[in-house]
């Protein structure tokens, strides 16, 4: 993977020199908000068939709906923005480059939704030049929908989020997951053995962009993980951002890769000194 820079980068997309007028954040926010709930609705409308498989591999299942969820998150964004670019997990071919661009997760924790656990949402950003201006992330099953744009602090369901005050990874709950390519799941297994001595609890809950909103809630203290994807990320990162934490992409790699920290802020030095 490359060299790693932080999520929080010092721009400001609304005074971005770009190629056409960019709508306001409120209409941006309200626009991902908009496909996130869309997607996110069409899966649990359709979870009777969760169990239709599109392509299995060695430990995940790519499902016939996480297709269809997305082209429902498509479609409502072109409603809005009809020649909008768009990033999502079910491309195959990259969009045009852009000035603006949507980034579509249709269903992030597959293998959850798949099982029939509720920990599974469906995750739309935009991002103009490469820093992400507006995100929501919306969790069907347990009714919740985290937003943020880059002026306004985050919520959940419109009350205001806040992350949490823990200062002592001893006392941190901290979110993760294992990559399992054969070159790293050692790595993964050896951080885990020692993060678990370090740390009051450590948990694999099977969807990145709903950890990282449980970090922007101060539900967990922290999140890591290897081998996920700017879809998993993008509006997350946002989301803990705003709600007074911190995102680092630690490292990127081919296809949208990331190596990512996301934390309350306090614990980001101490985390990523361990996990380095």
């Amino acid at each position: 993977m490359a060299e790693n820079h932080s999520i929080q980068k010092d721009c400001c997309p609304m005074k971005t020199k770009l190629k056409s007028p960019l709508p306001s954040l409120d209409r941006l926010l309200a626009c991902a908000e908009a496909a996130a709930r869309a997607g996110g609705a069409h899966a649990l409308k359709h979870a009777h068939r969760r169990s239709v498989i599109a392509e299995t591999f060695a430990h995940d299942v790519k499902l016939k709906l996480d297709r269809e969820c997305q082209d429902v998150a498509e479609r409502t964004i072109r409603k809005h923005f009809p020649r909008a670019a768009i990033l999502g997990e079910e491309d195959t071919v990259a969009p045009v480059a852009a000035d603006v661009l949507w980034i579509i997760d249709p269903i992030d924790g597959t293998v959850n939704y798949f099982h029939g656990l509720p920990l599974w949402c469906c995750s739309v950003a935009v991002q103009v030049r490469e820093c992400t201006a507006a995100g929501a992330v919306y969790a069907p099953v347990l009714d919740e929908c985290y937003t943020a744009h880059r002026e306004r602090s985050s919520t959940c369901n419109g009350r205001p989020l806040a992350v949490s005050a823990t200062h002592r990874l001893k006392d941190a709950v901290i979110l993760t997951g294992l990559n399992k390519q054969n070159d790293l799941l050692d790595r993964s297994i050896a951080l885990f053995h020692l993060l678990s001595r370090k740390t009051q609890k450590l948990r694999i809950m099977g969807s990145a962009a709903l950890d990282i909103c449980q970090v922007a809630a101060g539900r967990a203290d922290a999140f890591f993980e290897s081998g996920i994807y700017l879809w998993d990320a993008a509006a997350a990162a946002l989301i803990v951002e705003q709600a007074g934490g911190r995102a680092e992409i630690m490292a990127t790699g081919p296809h949208h890769q990331l190596r990512i920290i996301a934390s309350n802020g306090r614990l980001h030095a101490p985390l990523r000194r361990l996990i380095l």
